[in-house]
């Protein structure tokens, strides 16, 4: 009789358990050096138009209004409730990923039809994508609770002050609509029906480092939620041999089992780039009778 899994651990996605002596941390690849932090670079050269791209990151980063939004965001979340950040560091941390991740999909050659459906162009993607990852959160200003819907209406003003100065008035609806889609869809409980959208959903979830998990989890708390924040010491998006992207997760110990299964996985769940984006956790702490050796989702 085969023994049940552990508490935490999902089996609705396959992946394999290695039990015993377990690759040793060199084994997963090196972050780039010239790049360690994998921010978005508007210097550098790009698997996609980045031009209009650059032009609203600048624009938004020196916007005053949604600078104090990712202030203003944070207060309710962590300030009244106690819960992990959601304010400036972690939009900054999923802009970064959510662009690293499309860049990666982009390279892997992977279609994107959230700007192409609206007959935008293809320089209008990182845009759609930039955007949303900048304003997903806002809604925690009206309530930690229900936040994707609250962000809907208040992102709506933020980009209808905005893209009038990018687009024409077309232009500017459609892809407004595709940064709404994307807002919402960052929710699991709605479904992504665009790869934009998609990239969202997932690069949320990839802020996990040292603590920032997107699992709600009580400052100086010892529940689960607590304890596996900060079992994760590192995350890495890298080109994949087998799918375009490979998402590279260093856990300190077991308890990030939990972070990947109850998180990652749900987020990649119904994504649409489930099948493009692959997993792998590996316990880093060298220790022999680990209870879990490496996860791949």
């Amino acid at each position: 009789m085969s023994a049940a899994p552990a508490p935490g651990v999902c089996t609705r996605f396959p992946r394999r358990l290695f039990p015993g002596s377990h690759p040793t941390l060199p084994e997963m690849t090196q972050p780039d050096q010239s790049n360690p932090t994998r921010a978005y670079d508007p210097a550098q050269s790009h698997a996609f138009p980045d031009g209009r791209l650059n032009d609203v990151l600048e624009y938004v980063l020196n916007d005053e209004a949604v600078t104090a939004y990712l202030t203003a965001q944070n207060v309710n979340p962590v300030t009244r409730k106690g819960y992990n950040d959601h304010g400036a560091k972690h939009i900054e941390i999923v802009r970064n990923r959510a662009l690293r991740l499309y860049a990666l999909l982009k390279r892997g050659g992977v279609p994107f039809n959230g700007a192409t459906d609206q007959g935008l162009s293809e320089a209008d993607e990182p845009v759609i994508v930039a955007l949303a990852a900048t304003l997903h959160d806002i809604g925690h200003v009206v309530h930690r609770d229900d936040h994707a819907y609250y962000s809907i209406p208040l992102a709506a003003d933020v980009l209808d002050r905005i893209l009038p100065e990018f687009y024409d008035p077309a232009d500017a609806v459609r892809v407004k609509g595709e940064v709404l889609h994307a807002i919402l869809c960052h929710h699991t409980e709605e479904t992504p029906l665009t790869t934009e959208a998609g990239v969202i959903r997932v690069a949320d979830g990839l802020d996990m480092e040292h603590g920032r998990s997107r699992l709600p989890y009580e400052r100086g708390g010892r529940g689960i939620n607590t304890l596996s924040s900060q079992a994760i010491s590192r995350v890495a998006l890298q080109e994949g041999d087998d799918a375009p992207v490979l998402v590279e997760i260093e856990m300190q110990n077991a308890a990030g089992v939990y972070q990947v299964d109850n998180l990652l996985k749900e987020k990649l769940h119904r994504s649409g780039i489930e099948d493009d984006v692959r997993i792998v956790a590996l316990n880093s702490t060298g220790e022999g009778d680990a209870l879990v050796e490496r996860i791949e989702l």
